[in-house]
This record gives C-alpha cells, structure tokens and sequence, in this order.
C-alpha cells in the first residue's frame, strides 16, 4: 500500500522538486500540495494524507502552527519538516523525535525520513506544541469536529467562555468549542484579549461598554454582537480605567 504524502512549501520550485524525488521512491503517491498552513491543515482533513512535508518558515500560519493543528486530528499524519534554517532549529526538532529535512533535500534522506515518519505518532506532534519555547501566538486555534479541523482566525473572535470541560468560541462565523483552557489562552494572547470574569475572555477591539445594572452587576458590551457578559466586580474598576469604557 502506498505511503500518501501531502507537499507544503509556500515555494512552488521546492513543491516541484519535492513532487519529483517523491516520484523516485516507490510505494509513496503525492495527495497533494498546499502552499501554506491554513491549506495544509485544511487538505490533510480532506485528503488524510499519512505524512506531510511540512515547510517551516512560510508566510500567514508557519509550519510549526500548522503541526499543531494537525495534532488535534482523530489520526494525525506525520509529519516532517523541510527547513533552509539553522542547527539549533534541527536540534529543537530532534528532541521531539519529530522529522527534518534539511533543504536542498535530497531523495536519500527523504527516503529514510519517510521512513522514519511512518513510525511517528500523533502525540508526538502535540509534544512539539508544548515543548517549543519560543513558539509565537498562533495565527488561529482550531476547533476539532469529527475527523475534521475547523480553524478559526483570531482577528475575527468576539470571546472565549468556559463551558465545562471545553471553551466556547464566539466568532465572526458562528460558535465553536475547543479545548484550549482560559488560563492558557490568556497567557498565548496577552495583546489581543482581556479578562473580564473568571469564566470569559474578551476581544480588546470588541470591547464596547461597561454597564452596571440595578442590583449592582457589572456587564461588557461585546461589539457589533451587542450582547452582554458579566464582568467580577473586582475587574470592573481596572477595565473602565484601562480601556476608557
């Protein structure tokens, strides 16, 4: 049975060149290419490659985004990384038993790194996620349904809420849940979101109001929503003074 390999490189020479030693290897068949994260992580779900050659530096979601997304698949590929850059990014990559190439690749170690990537499991994948130190924000969170990844771009999220075991995501396209808790999405977007309740994270931009109702409670204005959160009075006093609500 043939090993399905998904291309991802935002260069279509090194696509090309990755599509033509990959046509030297027996038993390995192309799924397809994407030229960027977001048309990685959305081609896995639809193609359910078994490994993916996952270009590092791209511009939008980067490779090491991307691989964490692909993590939250009920099977995850495996991936391996191609990468122009320096040792101390291999050696990253090598304590987390993840695959590298290292450009310009050549068709023997991209034989052994498939080979090496088929023993590669998906919680390896999240390993990578917690284990990079200097891992940016990410460009979106991804929201798992079924066998399939929806991602979600930050810009266009109203607010994160707690909702039992999961977190609710309101954004410009609807509601989903993810399992990202509050606590580690507050720490990842420091710049973008705020506290407003222990159970509820806001947009900066879509803060609109602070209103106070007749018993006292403390509510945000959520913009262009129009709908209404409850804000702890302990936060209130700093929100009104910080953002001139």
């Amino acid at each position: 049975m043939s090993q399905r390999v998904l291309i991802v490189d935002d260069e279509p020479p090194a696509r090309e060149r990755l599509r033509r030693l990959l046509g030297e290897i027996s038993a390995v068949e192309v799924a397809g290419e994407a030229a960027n994260g977001e048309q990685a992580v959305r081609l896995a779900g639809e193609l359910k490659p078994d490994v993916v050659l996952l270009d590092v530096r791209m511009p939008g979601m980067n490779g090491l985004e991307a691989a964490r997304h692909l993590a939250l698949f009920e099977a995850p590929p495996a991936v391996v990384f191609t990468t122009a850059y320096d040792a101390y990014a291999i050696e990253a990559f090598e304590a987390q038993a993840i695959g590298y190439l290292l450009k310009p690749v050549r068709v023997e170690k991209l034989t052994a790194a498939l080979a090496r990537a088929a023993r590669l499991a998906g919680a390896q994948l999240a390993r990578l996620a917690a284990g990079d130190p200097a891992r940016a924000a990410r460009t979106h969170v991804a929201a798992r349904l079924g066998d399939q990844v929806r991602l979600i771009p930050v810009p266009e999220i109203y607010y994160f809420a707690a909702d039992q075991k999961y977190t609710t995501v309101r954004h410009r396209g609807g509601t989903d849940l993810i399992e990202d808790p509050l606590r580690a999405l507050e720490e990842e977007f420091p710049a973008q979101f705020v506290r407003v309740h222990r159970n509820a994270l806001v947009s900066i931009q879509s803060l609109a109001a602070i209103e106070r109702d007749a018993e006292g409670q403390y509510r945000v204005v959520v913009r262009d929503l129009g709908e209404r959160l409850e804000v702890s009075r302990r936060l209130a006093g700093e929100l009104k003074e910080r953002f001139r609500l």
